[in-house]
């Protein structure tokens, strides 16, 4: 598998002393299983709405950090934070109101099969919890996932998270599937596909003793390459889990939280009601909260007979942080601008597509887009070097993005959901010069 917007230190001659410095320190102290983006890697200091800023003040345009979901440093989540801190911090044991404050305003923004919510620290603690809860429920071991899925650290969900690399061993109870690739399958029913692929995973697993639990996806299939249209195509795939008496999980860390425009989460554009759902990173705009939300019959099992505690987990410094992010989704509007900024960037990229070849394709859903780079359109050939040359040379304009997919060709365009209409002009003005300086024109 392709190492992906990676730094290499056998390129660091180019560095300044101070940053080899730093980057040794880093690896001395850290160890060695970091890893750090960019051939020059960025050193930041300070954030603000969609800005980050360097040690010398230079700004940087943040077009891929969905942890900051509403803007970096944002003043109305920052205050809660510190009222509630200066108040009152513990743990679930206690009664306190904030909680269920919390939980009864999340709550309101799922469909009304949901009934129960249990908060984590972590999206890779919320997906650990859901793989659980599953199993409980379903009365089996054996998972689907994509076959370049990310689901998190926990030694649970790393097993089915082969986008951590070759090395990373996967559970002899997962199977994996293609990702439900509509540009490098047209012309056919991608639905249908996906759902043949998730049967025949399911098959497997009988034929070998395992009884199936469940079927869990990113709804946006970020680390595949991100996967957006058509909407509805996880329909059927859902129906045939069901079927094999197994659960669906909706993994919205990623594109969760009005990311995708239109809707406040990714299935939601399916037009499916997952059993579970997982949340974390952009719940709390960078402060490690997250959360499972299940429906009552799917968690009851779980709930009779083990019992649940996570000190950190719900406490009540990181419910005010979430009560406040949702306060700036919906007072700001940050829904509505996810789609019509997201229409103004995925229109942008339609018009360099008709100018640069290695353009491939353009998916993208709200503020979630994946720009698929390819070296020759007809065969379609990841264009993986020349990827890794663009997000390189956009840092090197000061505008920050990654890559995505097993081959490292994707643009991942991400960034906090304040992003404006100038700033994706600003973005695209910077993609047209660097996709033409990397084809040498």
């Amino acid at each position: 598998m392709t190492m992906i917007n990676a730094y290499d230190p056998a390129n660091a001659g180019h560095l300044s002393v101070q940053q080899r410095e730093m980057i040794a320190r880093r690896r001395r102290l850290l160890g060695p299983a970091y890893r750090l983006f960019y051939t020059e890697p960025v050193h930041v200091v300070r954030g603000k709405g969609v800005w980050l800023y360097d040690p010398e003040g230079r700004a940087y345009l943040d077009v891929y950090n969905n942890v900051a979901s509403v803007g970096h440093c944002h003043p109305h989540v920052l205050e809660a934070l510190c009222r509630q801190a200066r108040t009152l911090n513990t743990h679930t044991r206690y009664l306190h109101d904030s909680a269920l404050d919390y939980a009864e305003r999340l709550l309101g923004h799922f469909p009304s099969e949901f009934g129960h919510v249990m908060f984590t620290c972590t999206g890779s603690e919320a997906n650990d919890l859901a793989f659980r809860v599953a199993k409980a429920h379903a009365g089996g071991t054996g998972f689907i996932v994509t076959h370049y899925a990310y689901h998190g650290v926990t030694n649970a969900v790393a097993e089915m998270s082969p986008s951590l690399g070759s090395s990373m061993r996967l559970g002899d109870h997962v199977r994996t599937v293609p990702a439900p690739d509509a540009y490098r399958n047209s012309g056919q029913d991608v639905g249908a596909l996906f759902a043949r692929h998730v049967q025949c995973a399911i098959d497997d697993m009988r034929a070998n003793g395992i009884k199936p639990a469940g079927l869990i996806v990113d709804t946006i299939f970020s680390s595949d390459g991100v996967f957006t249209d058509p909407p509805g195509f996880l329909a059927e795939a859902v129906a045939v889990m069901h079927k094999a008496g197994g659960v669906f999980i909706a993994d919205e860390v990623q594109p969760g939280f009005g990311r995708t425009g239109g809707q406040m989460w990714g299935f939601q554009r399916h037009g499916i009601v997952p059993d579970i759902v997982t949340l974390g990173k952009p719940m709390g705009n960078g402060h490690p909260i997250a959360g499972m939300v299940a429906r009552p019959e799917i968690l009851a099992e779980f709930g009779q007979n083990l019992r649940y505690f996570n000190t950190f987990g719900g406490n009540p410094v990181s419910v005010a942080v979430g009560m406040a992010v949702l306060d700036v989704i919906e007072n700001e509007n940050l829904i509505d601008n996810a789609a019509a900024v997201g229409a103004r960037l995925s229109d942008g990229l339609e018009e360099l597509a008709k100018t640069h070849a290695m353009i491939g394709d353009i998916r993208a859903a709200g503020l979630f887009v994946g720009v698929e780079l390819v070296s020759n359109p007809r065969t379609r050939e990841p264009a993986t070097d020349e990827t890794a040359r663009v997000v390189n040379g956009l840092r090197a304009r000061r505008i920050l993005i990654s890559a995505a997919g097993p081959a490292a060709n994707v643009l991942k365009i991400r960034p906090p959901l304040v992003f404006s209409n100038d700033n994706a002009d600003l973005f695209l003005t910077a993609l047209d010069e660097v996709l033409r300086e990397v084809a040498g024109r």
